[in-house]
């Protein structure tokens, strides 16, 4: 076998060289691109961050305007469901009143205007009673009994007048 010659060996070692010196610069490029992000990557987070913080106030300031429109919206409903609720009751307390004045007056009571018309006229008559010379003592009034009670003790009695009246 014969030796490689001086000058071939001269070239593989300087091919090795530059190869070595290629893969050292790359090697040296790598750790400059590492550090290179490592400075930029920093800078980049702390934008997104920023960016991040801007983006959750003006969605929570949406959140805030729709919920305050939503929160409108429900008083709203709900004073209009009021509104109709009562309007609802005094129509049906209307209609009971008046159901409750016609049964009465069926029962032949007075309403309360003639009561309170009788009762003016009672004291007109006493007062001229009294001008006249106060000879005649007025009557001593009898307890007056309300409404509630008459219409109570009428309903638990059967009223004569209806019986014989054919009822």
């Amino acid at each position: 076998m014969e030796k490689p010659s001086q000058s071939s060996e001269d070239a593989a070692s300087a091919a090795t060289d530059r190869i070595k010196d290629s893969a050292q610069q790359i090697w040296l490029a790598g750790l400059g691109a590492f550090a290179k992000m490592q400075q930029e990557g920093s800078k980049a987070f702390e934008a997104l961050v920023k960016d991040g913080v801007g983006v959750q106030k003006r969605t929570q300031q949406a959140a805030e305007e729709t919920l305050a429109q939503a929160q409108a919206r429900m008083t709203g409903f709900a004073s209009e469901f009021s509104n109709r609720a009562a309007g609802g009751w005094g129509k049906l307390e209307n209609i009971f009143e008046d159901r409750v004045a016609r049964a009465l007056e069926k029962l032949g009571m007075p309403s309360a205007l003639e009561v309170a018309a009788l009762q003016a006229r009672v004291e007109a008559l006493e007062a001229e009673l009294r001008r006249q010379g106060g000879a005649a003592k007025p009557a001593r009034a009898a307890p007056r009994k309300t409404a509630t009670r008459k219409s109570a003790d009428t309903a638990s009695k059967p009223s004569q007048r209806h019986k014989s009246a054919g009822g």
